[in-house]
């Protein structure tokens, strides 16, 4: 997830041992659903056990072997809306930025959900793309769908802003997100940790150490904000 703009890092993994590859779990109702649907009961069961193996390695957070397992079934799944999503996020995790961003434009079109915009948003910023970053921003907030989507969007939108240098306007965005909630959620530490880097970036020292300590506070631990609020000065 970063210095300058945060801009989630993919996890590199590294080959797993093949009974590992090959521990699978249950496949979860929305893949048997989609299945079904894309392909028909004689069809799905084709593709299920590898499937499976794909969605376990992906939680493990194995995604090489995601990948391998996924690549060569992807032509037959084209219509099948959660493999298009496995596919894309592990690719995203990977860092495939470009790929990625096709599989998941093709899984919201199948699917119609918003949940993965701000990873998708991600992807072009990555690429560069500031235009469709803004653009995704735009769509998830008219959608308004859960205030952890809308904060992971609204940080990649200011790592956009500030990727383009302009500092003011991401902490602008930032801001308002950036008070003590009545009930803390993980999205809204993650929402701190960029506002200080942004504040420690544009020379607001004050501000970053504030915020840093708030976070050294309620989430000990939480990536290197002990070490940043410490060359800050406390």
């Amino acid at each position: 997830m970063p210095k300058p703009a945060p801009k989630p890092v993919p996890k590199r993994d590294v080959p797993s041992h093949p009974e590992q590859t090959r521990r699978s779990s249950p496949l979860p109702t929305r893949f048997e659903e989609d299945l079904l649907s894309a392909l028909g009961s004689r069809d799905a069961s084709r593709f299920r056990e590898q499937l499976s193996i794909a969605e376990s390695a992906f939680r493990r957070e194995r995604y090489f072997d995601a990948r391998r397992t996924l690549a060569p079934l992807m032509a037959e799944l084209a219509g099948v809306a959660s493999a298009r999503e496995l596919y894309g996020l592990t690719l995203y995790r990977l860092g495939k930025w470009r790929v990625a961003a096709a599989e998941l434009e093709a899984y919201r079109t199948l699917s119609g959900s918003v949940e993965h915009l701000p990873v998708l948003a991600d992807c072009y910023r990555a690429l560069r793309r500031h235009a469709k970053v803004a653009e995704l921003w735009t769509e998830l907030k008219a959608a308004s769908p859960s205030a952890a989507v809308v904060a992971e969007g609204r940080i990649v939108m200011a790592g956009s802003l500030a990727d383009r240098g302009d500092l003011r306007g991401a902490i602008a965005l930032l801001r308002p997100a950036g008070e003590m909630p009545r009930r803390l959620r993980d999205h809204h530490i993650r929402t701190w940790y960029v506002l200080a880097d942004l504040y420690d970036r544009s020379g607001d020292a004050t501000a970053a150490r504030q915020l840093f300590g708030r976070i050294r506070e309620v989430a000990p631990g939480f990536a290197d904000a002990e070490d940043r609020l410490a060359a800050l000065g406390r």
